[in-house]
């Protein structure tokens, strides 16, 4: 009886794998039936590579070509590191650098230069994926990709594949839920710092900073101003091997955080607020 309690897992772990690869072989098989190119926005999760969805691993399984982002500074893609497990080895992955600068010029520049690399393959009748940190349609390059590629006429199908958020993530990471009945969540860019709270009279229950790296003291202070948020927390490199939980967000000022940090603000729940 403890011989089966002890396999129970693994015999589950096994037909989880086999129905997979089963799904995988008849997707491929499905896909390769259609002609022309593809392009696909894959959304990889925040970190985690088990945390993407199974039509994401899907289809990085079945494409022609990968494509993923970095800097003009470094070779690094984390959304390539995330994914990495999820691709064959006989897949090629090529890497679009996007310049990291206030530059717009530059910057829309290179949305549009890598659009065009991406049209030229699909123009040969690949399917491609591009890979994404997160979701697809939040803060994402992706969506500059996708823009690019509308705009300069492409015919192509294009088909987007939504990925777990960095916030939902975090919040699941210490189990606070983000909001519940009727309450309201804001999710915004801290890259400005705290303004964006600040210009809400009646503050949401829940406000979401990401990119709160840059101006992390003023985000802090604008939650302190608000006066009511009894829940703040700080998660850098979220699910990753080095992510790091700021209990008291005040640390963050105390140091630079790095590039992949968010905070998280609740007020006390609906209940909670009546009874004081």
């Amino acid at each position: 009886m403890a011989l089966v309690s002890v396999m129970a897992p693994f015999l589950v772990r096994c037909q989880m794998t086999e129905n997979l690869n089963i799904a995988n072989k008849k997707y491929r098989e499905e896909t390769m039936k259609k002609k022309g190119g593809v392009l696909y926005g894959v959304g990889v999760g925040p970190g985690d590579p088990e945390l993407l969805t199974l039509k994401a691993a899907r289809v990085l399984n079945m494409v022609d070509m990968v494509f993923a982002a970095a800097s003009t500074k470094n070779a690094y893609s984390l959304a390539l590191s995330i994914a990495k497990p999820h691709i064959p080895d006989a897949i090629p992955v090529r890497m679009l650098y996007f310049p990291m600068t206030s530059n717009q010029d530059e910057k829309e520049a290179a949305w549009k230069e890598h659009a065009e690399t991406i049209i030229k393959h699909l123009e040969q009748g690949f399917k491609v994926a591009f890979n994404a940190l997160g979701d697809v349609m939040t803060y994402s390059t992706f969506g500059y990709i996708l823009k690019n590629v509308q705009e300069l006429g492409s015919r192509f199908p294009i088909i987007s594949i939504p990925g777990i958020t960095s916030y939902q993530a975090a919040a699941a990471s210490v189990n606070i839920p983000l909001v519940e009945g009727e309450e309201s969540l804001v999710l915004t860019s801290g890259a400005g710092g705290g303004d964006r709270l600040r210009e809400f009279v009646a503050k949401p229950e829940c406000v979401v900073f990401l990119k709160a790296y840059r101006n992390v003291e003023d985000i802090v202070l604008a939650i302190e101003e608000a006066g009511v948020y009894q829940e703040s927390i700080g998660i850098s490199n979220c699910g990753q091997k080095d992510e790091k939980i700021f209990r008291d967000i005040n640390e963050l000022g105390d140091r630079r955080p790095c590039y992949w940090t968010l905070i998280v603000a609740r007020q006390k729940k609906s209940n909670e607020r009546k009874k004081s």
